[in-house]
């Protein structure tokens, strides 16, 4: 089919996400793409952009690595789905294994095994990941003799998914607001990005643990980066304080490492920079290299033996590709490549020059301000306009015409691109968001 084909077919039916329908049906020119590899979009004029922001955050080794893509065709040419109610299958069984091993205190001796994150539970995506944790913490405490804990404290700024649960955990205001009747009750302290530092917002968590403990399932967070607030960077201290408060209110730490787990921040989840082992861990988007929908929950030892007992204790809960061997076998082949290709050794080296990239921003483009960078993340504003301002929209046009994909959150322009992106991408993409900023700044 011919681009304005698509294009007409597209604003005729396809309702788009966190898009002004409107607006763009009247003036959007949509980048129409026909195939994709490593860091590039291709489209249908022939012309090739740089996937700034590792297209919503899933692709972490690139378009179709070539292993991924082969890892998915061996396993569908044998089985390509079986649900996981009461039976099993080689890839789910062996990923969750591989997944324990890796996880936050795996290789820590000291840590005790009730600790320890042994338990996988599968689902589809990163919502229904924290879901599944959200609604595991709430059952566990109602089955094990404490049935008032049913509130969770989160952060303002806080992004957990789409689904109601995860929404209901979630700080960004424009998100939830419209959906406020339709949620549950939460407790939202400060963000410690926020200004006043990481102590006022973690005084805020002890204080609630203080004076209801006994009424918290869990502490909810994403650890040390907060994404779709606009790439916050906090202190990995709060994490530590943080942790060692849920200790000893003796309630769930649940980490939503959906968009910082494998190697995002440089480390292999970014509970790790703080030195922590979470009770709950929620993970997608590069779990599943970007080929395909795919989330984990992994658990601890004691959070799953509080579900043992009569079937009425059982986690009545599940989707129908939970374990999806597709995803499953790809997810295992994502973690092999992280090892074979030292992945986590490509950010170590790579991760300086996307932060001296970001400060030279600050210090010489006019109206760019807070720099700010993380392993393969790096952010700046534009202003303080929020989600709905178009200070971003503008870097976005011009990095267009530059070949970049640099999709902003609002007034924060960011990049987050694929962890292995060749050092020579790596350049034209930071030369090329100095450049639109530049052009926006109308320097």
């Amino acid at each position: 089919m011919e681009r304005a084909g698509v294009v007409t077919l597209d604003k005729r039916h396809v309702w788009h996400p966190y898009t002004a329908m409107e607006a763009y049906i009247a003036q959007t020119d949509p980048l129409v793409v026909v195939r994709a590899e490593g860091c590039y979009l291709h489209d249908a004029d022939g012309r090739r952009y740089l996937d700034a922001n590792g297209s919503w955050w899933v692709s972490t080794l690139g378009h179709r690595h070539p292993r991924l893509v082969r890892a998915l065709v061996d396993q569908a040419s044998v089985l390509a789905h079986t649900s996981l109610a009461g039976i099993t299958h080689e890839p789910a069984a062996r990923l969750a294994a591989e997944l324990a091993a890796l996880a936050p205190g795996a290789d820590h001796p000291e840590v005790p095994a009730q600790q320890r994150l042994t338990r996988v539970f599968y689902s589809d995506n990163g919502s229904t990941a924290v879901e599944v944790a959200i609604k595991m913490a709430a059952q566990y405490w109602a089955q094990n003799g404490r049935p008032g804990r049913t509130r969770f404290i989160t952060l303002s700024g806080a992004f957990h998914g789409e689904t109601l649960g995860a929404t209901s955990v979630g700080g960004v205001a424009l998100f939830r607001e419209v959906f406020g009747p339709l949620l549950f009750d939460v407790v939202q302290v400060p963000s410690p990005a926020e200004e006043g530092g990481w102590e006022r917002a973690f005084a805020e968590v002890e204080r609630a643990l203080r004076e209801g403990g006994d009424t918290v399932a869990g502490v909810i967070l994403e650890p040390v980066l907060q994404g779709a607030a606009g790439m916050q960077l906090y202190a990995p201290a709060f994490v530590r304080a943080v942790r060692e408060a849920t200790r000893a209110a003796d309630t769930f730490l649940i980490a939503d490492e959906v968009f910082t787990g494998l190697g995002r921040t440089g480390a292999r989840f970014a509970c790790e920079l703080a030195g922590v082992v979470p009770d709950l861990l929620c993970l997608a988007k590069a779990l599943s290299g970007g080929l395909l929908p795919f989330g984990a929950t992994l658990a601890s030892e004691r959070v799953f033996s509080g579900f043992l007992g009569e079937r009425s204790r059982a986690l009545y809960y599940g989707h129908s590709y939970c374990g999806n061997p597709l995803g499953a076998a790809v997810a295992r082949e994502v973690l092999a490549v992280y090892r074979d290709e030292d992945v986590l050794g490509q950010v170590a080296r790579k991760a300086p020059r996307v932060k001296a990239a970001f400060e030279r921003m600050a210090e010489t483009v006019p109206g760019v301000v807070r720099p700010r960078a993380i392993g393969m993340v790096g952010a700046v504003d534009l202003g303080g306009g929020g989600y709905l301002a178009h200070g971003g929209w503008r870097v976005y046009e011009a990095a267009r015409r530059r070949g970049l994909y640099l999709r902003p959150l609002g007034d924060t322009v960011y990049i987050s691109p694929a962890l292995n992106i060749p050092d020579e991408a790596l350049e034209e993409l930071l030369h090329g968001v100095e450049a639109s900023l530049r052009e926006a700044a109308g320097d």
